[in-house]
């Protein structure tokens, strides 16, 4: 393996700091909000990704330490967001190109009309709790997330739904009536918003002991021991640090600039990986004629590099 294809090992802590946030509230003025949000986003130097919707605001964004506190007091300072939480971890490099605030018809999208976590939630579980209650043998225990984020990461005894967008997770629910063969179900993704929105749409369905993790798999690294942790692996992040371990430090996998999915080292051994190209994930999804554009892309990038340059492709 050339050392240009070899994983990087990450240091400790890191210059930027990432927040990812979330918080379900009736917001009908979304669309007027979208513009100062923004605005202020980017007077603070800070990049990432926020969604808009009626239903409220998610999102993940980085920059430095007092630029995220004063976005935070910003959205703290609007009544439907005085609530919100958030969690931080830290990146050694800024790990997004650009600042953007989507306005969209759902924060996460499941497709299914009328489930509001405002009205109907299942029962929050901090962290420390939550060995307790996935050791239970009365319960079931099952990651929301998708399979390119459970591939690289996933709770001990853990379903996994093999879905490969949050889309399919209720006909999954449906087609699976053996969910009901067990009194408890608890349920967990990455920082606690897709679990939340299944754990709506689970009390809809009928089921009554529904659980979540509170803060996702996020909260969970950061305050749970390693040596009394029961997740195995690395937890998938949607930005370029591609993933994070126990502490919330930065993890050792590379993602794939074809098709976003994180690559491990056995990845990198496979013929069908090449260097934002091709991984073994998308090379059968994708044709010769993508191949070829991606390649172009890479060359762009290594020119750019060359001269110092960020391209915006990278």
């Amino acid at each position: 393996m050339t050392d240009d294809l070899q994983i990087p090992r990450h240091e400790e802590g890191g210059t930027f700091c990432v927040a990812a946030l979330y918080h379900f509230a009736s917001f009908p003025r979304f669309e007027s909000f979208r513009e100062p949000l923004l605005a202020l986003c980017k007077e603070q130097g800070i990049m990432g990704t926020l969604l808009l919707a009626h239903e409220g605001i998610n999102g993940t964004v980085a920059g430095s330490d007092a630029g995220i506190a004063n976005m935070l007091a910003y959205l703290r300072a609007q009544p439907e967001f005085a609530a919100l939480e958030h969690k931080e971890s830290r990146a050694s490099k800024m790990p997004f190109l650009r600042m953007k605030v989507k306005l969209k018809k759902e924060i996460v999208t499941m497709g299914v009309e009328d489930i509001d976590p405002n009205k109907i939630v299942g029962t929050y579980v901090d962290p420390k709790d939550w060995n307790e209650l996935i050791s239970d043998p009365d319960t079931i225990l099952i990651d929301t997330r998708n399979d390119y984020e459970t591939a690289i990461g996933i709770f001990r005894g853990a379903v996994d739904p093999n879905t490969k967008t949050f889309r399919e997770f209720p006909d999954w629910v449906k087609n699976n009536p053996g969910l009901h063969n067990k009194p408890k179900i608890a349920m967990y993704c990455t920082g606690g918003i897709r679990c939340e929105k299944a754990t709506a749409f689970m009390k809809q369905q009928g089921f009554e002991d529904v659980y979540h993790l509170k803060g996702g798999i996020l909260k969970y690294l950061e305050n749970v021991p390693e040596e009394e942790s029961l997740w195995d692996g690395a937890c998938f992040v949607f930005d370029e640090r591609v993933s994070v371990t126990h502490g919330l430090k930065e993890g050792n996998h590379l993602l794939c600039h074809a098709c976003r999915h994180p690559i491990t080292e056995e990845d990198l051994a496979s013929p069908h990986y090449e260097a934002g190209v091709s991984c073994p994930n998308c090379y059968e999804t994708r044709t010769q004629a993508d191949r070829d554009r991606y390649r172009q892309r890479q060359k762009q990038i290594a020119l750019a590099k060359q001269r110092g340059e960020k391209h915006i492709g990278s």
